[in-house]
């Protein structure tokens, strides 16, 4: 039985608000449970893992409970501190009056599309890499759907992304030979976005333009190897939380659609706060009977899918106590 807590990095998703961090939280702790190391990371710059754990957690790795780490990258720094290092090293190859056009030009880089998720990416992809040495299970709290999308199919910006670093020095015959190799199809190959790095040979290159395509060819080589594990069915799963209302049908049917055709490895849907039978009182049946239609819905649409359902719990759910409650309630559903 394919158990979704022995997968190596688990990506949680869906749109905001229907209560994704909350399952990030208790798959996390569930995990734990199951003597799994778990390093759980949030992507979301609304950080709400601080506040489902009901404690300050930020930007670096801190003991949660037993058998679980969580980290919560913030996305704006992880752009500032991207560019921070690609301008000292432009400066390293560049006159000093040539300075000031870097610094101005990497402003407005700031500011281009795909600029956060590009650095975001590969902050990402390090954080999998320390996962790979030091855990079992890497879970990621992503931002809501449109954002998460873009992160997992980030190949065309990321080839932009190393374009625009490369033609700081276009004029090096060589290093447009590198960027070539870097980005066939100018990007547009998403499911092969990159050649073989490992293939271009540096060799003959003055030291100067050297350093920078090794550079380049490092950071390449961890993108491929991101990839790799981000398709592979074995050791990754997509897992996107839905609650049963028209816009999260919309948007979830969107999302899974966009991901079976990236080939990214969708393990099933979570259906969060269904009404319990239990409820009582005019208004809650007439909700009750809309939400029996979502839920026929939900069934048909994402038949192909294992569907995982919450029921709506009276108060919130927060705390270390809350969320190993909801981890039983995880379990119970059949993850």
């Amino acid at each position: 039985m394919d158990v979704l807590t022995d997968k190596q990095v688990i990506w949680v998703g869906g749109k905001g608000g229907v209560g994704k961090t909350t399952v990030s939280s208790a798959l996390a702790l569930l995990a734990a449970s199951r003597n799994k190391k778990v390093l759980l990371v949030s992507t979301d710059p609304a950080h709400s893992l601080s506040d489902a754990f009901a404690r300050h957690i930020g930007d670096s790795i801190t003991r949660m409970a037993p058998n679980l780490d969580a980290l919560e990258i913030d996305p704006d720094q992880e752009v500032q501190r991207h560019l921070d290092q690609v301008t000292s090293q432009l400066k390293r190859f560049t006159r000093p009056e040539m300075y000031g056009e870097i610094e101005r030009q990497m402003r407005l880089t700031r500011q281009s599309p795909g600029a956060q998720e590009a650095a975001l990416l590969e902050r990402i992809a390090n954080t999998i890499e320390l996962g790979q040495q030091q855990y079992d299970l890497v879970i990621f709290d992503t931002a809501p759907t449109g954002h998460t999308l873009r992160l997992l199919s980030l190949p065309e910006a990321m080839a932009a992304w190393t374009q625009g670093l490369l033609k700081a020095n276009e004029r090096s015959e060589k290093l447009g030979a590198v960027l070539e190799h870097l980005t066939p199809k100018a990007g547009r190959d998403i499911d092969n976005p990159f050649e073989d790095p490992a293939e271009y040979a540096t060799a003959g290159m003055d030291p100067r333009n050297k350093e920078i395509a090794e550079t380049l060819l490092t950071r390449q080589r961890l993108l491929q190897r991101t990839r790799e594990i981000l398709q592979d069915k074995k050791r990754t799963a997509l897992l996107f939380v839905l609650t049963p209302e028209k816009l999260p049908i919309l948007e979830t049917s969107r999302a899974v659609e966009s991901l079976l055709a990236e080939k990214l490895p969708l393990a099933g849907l979570v259906v969060n706060r269904i009404l319990p039978d239990s409820a009582d009182g005019s208004f809650l049946a007439q909700r009750r009977a809309q939400e029996r239609k979502h839920l026929q819905e939900i069934d048909q649409r994402f038949s192909q899918l294992p569907l995982y359902k919450l029921q709506l719990q009276p108060t919130d759910i927060e705390g270390l106590k809350g969320l190993e409650q909801m981890a039983k309630w995880l379990e119970l559903s059949g993850l």
